[in-house]
């Protein structure tokens, strides 16, 4: 990198961070989550804003040379989310809140999966423009692009509308209800690339073969080696070794990620499956989902919507027809998410209020949507213009959440007092 690289890298992460965070605390004011703000900062220092208020200032920032440093940044703190993500996984507790919130999910994945599917092979597959790639690896990744819930953008919302409070049912079954589809989802995605980096199916089937065969060596004796790691480092143990035991785990899971790269996957499910298949329960466990958590969400995250904000090009948009495919989409991502969970959990017994306030946060797609969008524009499976479709809709799928839901609980208050 030479010294001129490195001074714009540097700028470039300054402003991204700082923007970033006035953005997140500007959207929050307003009712809405911190990552919707976020993401917008990303696509306000793209070509889409910035590009075009101020050319000369985004081509000195953004230029070539600099974006795979911003790039590498990116691939980093995913890693690490989904570290965290998969940190949040407890099978335990997952099997002992199956039954609705299983059937829920269920629903919520297959809804709009087939919904998706069926959008992408009759309408969107034309658009795309890329007839070199599968019809069934584009199928299975707009499918899973539908069917994702972004699991830490429900559960803040769910603190930040006290629903734990106003409707404790429902925010548990809605946490529970998240973590199985977002297990799914993952699953999903994970065949998805491993049929959007071969020409078949059938092709595609060693990749799918070894993923399953490091899945259930990390199930095993993965878990065996982390929980004998962690019984090493007592709770007395003090500061340094605590150190100790985190430099290890972050150790574990960066050669996590090296191993689903080289299967032939991503490297975001290799820190996926060390969080998940680590054992719970420790307080240890919460100071690093701590610690982790507060560098990655204010640090690198920010970065990742960046790279995504430089890939969002609303210019592309450019014909009444396209933003007709952008509002079909998003119909289409709400009818398979929203009225799935909807039927499912009114047919499970939820009261109309409760059932629309679980379906309006499984609707919620945020950071885990741009992390597939982004999966699939880097392996050449969708275009740019709709890479920017689906990023309008995973902002209106998750901005429309917190005023609905508020909604319906006003409405349930004013019911309440007459």
């Amino acid at each position: 990198m030479s010294k001129p690289d490195l001074m714009r890298v540097l700028l470039d992460i300054s402003l991204i961070v700082g923007l970033a965070r006035l953005m997140g605390a500007l959207l929050r004011r307003c009712g809405q989550p911190a990552v919707v703000g976020e993401i917008i900062a990303g696509i306000l220092l793209g070509p889409s804003v910035l590009g075009v208020l101020a050319p000369g200032a985004f081509a000195y920032l953004f230029a070539p040379t600099v974006q795979p440093y911003l790039f590498l940044l990116a691939q980093i703190g995913l890693i690490f989310f989904m570290f965290l993500v998969g940190l949040g996984v407890d099978p335990a507790e997952l099997r002992a809140r199956l039954g609705l919130a299983g059937a829920i999910s269920g629903v919520s994945i297959l809804a709009p999966l087939a919904l998706g599917a069926a959008l992408a092979l009759g309408l969107l597959y034309p658009l795309n423009g890329l007839p070199d790639v599968s019809p069934a690896a584009f199928a299975v990744f707009i499918g899973a692009a539908m069917s994702i819930t972004a699991f830490p953008v429900l559960a803040r919302m769910v603190g930040d509308l006290r629903l734990d409070s106003r409707l404790p049912a429902v925010a548990g079954l809605a946490l529970a209800t998240a973590s199985i589809d977002d297990l799914a989802a993952w699953c999903l995605l994970a065949l998805a690339i491993a049929l959007g980096k071969s020409q078949g199916l059938v092709s595609a089937l060693p990749t799918i073969a070894a993923m399953l065969a490091f899945a259930l060596a990390m199930a095993t004796v993965g878990r065996l080696a982390l929980g004998a790691l962690l019984a090493r480092f007592p709770e007395n143990a003090g500061p340094a070794a605590e150190r100790t035991l985190f430099t290890g785990l972050y150790a574990v899971v960066v050669l996590g990620a090296l191993c689903t790269e080289w299967i032939g996957i991503d490297v975001i499910f290799g820190g996926f499956l060390v969080g998940a298949v680590l054992p719970k329960g420790r307080p240890v466990l919460g100071r690093l989902k701590e610690q982790t958590e507060n560098f990655i969400a204010t640090f690198l995250l920010p970065i990742f919507f960046a790279y995504s904000g430089l890939n969002t090009k609303l210019g592309l948009l450019d014909t009444p027809r396209l933003w007709l495919v952008c509002l079909a989409v998003i119909g289409v991502a709400v009818l398979g998410k929203f009225a799935g969970v909807y039927l499912v959990a009114r047919l499970g017994g939820l009261p109309r209020r409760e059932a629309g306030v679980l379906g309006w946060l499984m609707n919620t797609r945020g950071l885990t949507e741009l992390i597939i969008l982004n999966i699939a524009l880097g392996l050449g499976v969708i275009s740019p213009t709709l890479f920017t479709i689906f990023v309008l809709m995973a902002l209106a799928t998750t901005m429309m959440a917190t005023p609905l839901i508020e909604r319906l609980l006003a409405g349930a208050v004013k019911k309440a007092l007459r």
